[in-house]
């Protein structure tokens, strides 16, 4: 210590001093927490949509579980009757799936408003008895993996109905 040094002056620089360093803690423990909760958000992250790739590239199978079914004929139904039920029984397994991770499928009905964040419209024509921005049919479903959108529903949209 100076013993010529002000002891006043001392005591202000000290405080001054004291003050950057409380400063300096509180930050660096707001950044601490920050980053805590950061990872902890991205941990979740990771747990709720790490399997986002997997789910889309289920999702063709899906379609193709759906197709099966629909390519019988009505008349060839009892003869493929077993192979129907186990088409069916693999479909409704991969639904179980799909739901156990948070899948869920979006199958609009006609008459549903068109919503662009849910659905891609691939086709518009003037249906009579509809209005505008209608869904008219459905083509394909889309998918949602909790809140975030896999696939959009592929749909038919009405146009203002010709007069």
């Amino acid at each position: 210590m100076d013993p010529l040094a002000d002891p006043d002056d001392e005591v202000t620089q000290l405080k001054a001093e004291r003050d950057e360093l409380r400063d300096r803690f509180v930050r660096a423990l707001a950044d601490a927490e920050n980053a805590r909760k950061r990872a902890d958000k991205e941990r979740r992250d990771a747990e709720k949509y790490g399997g986002t790739r997997l789910a889309r590239d289920l999702l063709p199978v899906y379609d193709h579980l759906h197709r099966a079914l629909d390519a019988v004929p009505d008349e060839q139904r009892g003869a493929n009757a077993a192979l129907l039920e186990g088409v069916e029984l693999t479909l409704r397994e991969l639904g179980n799936v799909f739901g156990k991770h948070g899948i869920t499928v979006l199958r609009p009905e006609n008459g549903t408003k068109f919503d662009p964040q849910l659905h891609e419209a691939m086709f518009e024509a003037p249906v009579p008895n509809t209005k505008a921005g209608e869904i008219i049919q459905l083509m394909e479903p889309g998918f949602m993996l909790h809140d975030r959108l896999l696939r959009p529903a592929k749909v038919g949209v009405s146009s203002t109905p010709a007069a």
